[in-house]
């Protein structure tokens, strides 16, 4: 089997099981080993603003499990995963990538850095504190009224408010959690996202500080034949596919 074909397999195999399999246990290891593929995905400036919190208590299951609104997919999973947002911890992500730079092209004096690895340690030691520095929310408006000037003469980057910044740790974050669920399929593993979450209650369960921001809950079992409603519904792709 080619890796396309593999892949294929797993796309066609993941759908959102809301209802699983009581009798068929699922192994944590696996799990965590699809958490360590989904650390892969691709990110905002690899900055990497998530966490991954793997759920197998019974007693945090069942706590989460309310806070899901008692889902049948939360209600009837093994096990299940929180992906969070952690936009607070960019001063410790862009110092971690900083550290690895540095590492690669060896500790020299600025001068002594080709042209092309200033550009990679000014961005994060310059740009990266410019794009996330925040200062209740003031800062970042005064950030968007420089790009909007800017952008009357040139392409310029124009997400820079805290809500832009916190869409695109979310999309990061979202990309890591379809990297999990297609390792999940890979491995014969059913999954489910859900958002219709009481965010706050699964905060305070999981004691994750205020900045936080829960991105999905994501259940995981094997699935029960009535946990798939019915063949896959897709728009159609002429609807949706636009070629320029």
């Amino acid at each position: 089997m080619n890796s396309n074909t593999s892949f294929l397999n797993a796309l066609n195999f993941r759908r959102s099981v809301r209802v699983y399999d009581d009798a068929q246990p699922i192994n944590s290891d696996i799990v965590k080993k699809c958490l360590q593929q989904a650390t892969l995905a691709p990110n905002s400036s690899n900055m990497q603003l998530w966490e991954f919190h793997h759920i197998t208590s019974p007693k945090i299951l069942q706590e989460l499990t309310f806070a899901c609104l008692d889902q049948s997919a939360a209600k009837t999973a093994k096990e299940l995963v929180v992906v969070v947002v952690r936009k607070d911890v960019w001063k410790k992500r862009a110092n971690a990538n900083l550290a690895h730079l540095k590492a690669i092209f060896g500790e020299k004096k600025l001068k002594d850095y080709t042209k092309r690895e200033k550009f990679a340690i000014h961005y994060y030691s310059k740009l990266i504190p410019f794009v996330y520095a925040e200062f209740l929310g003031v800062f970042g408006y005064f950030k968007y009224i420089i790009s909007w000037f800017t952008g009357l003469f040139k392409p310029t980057y124009r997400q820079l408010r805290n809500s832009d910044m916190r869409i695109v740790a979310h999309k990061s974050a979202g990309l890591a959690a379809q990297t999990f669920m297609l390792s999940m399929a890979a491995e014969g593993f059913d999954t489910c996202p859900m958002e219709g979450c009481d965010t706050l209650r699964i905060k305070k369960t999981l004691n994750l500080p205020y900045s936080a921001e829960i991105n999905m809950v994501i259940s995981c079992g094997i699935r029960k034949p009535e946990g798939v409603y019915g063949d896959r519904f897709r728009i159609p792709f002429e609807e949706v596919y636009k070629k320029w």
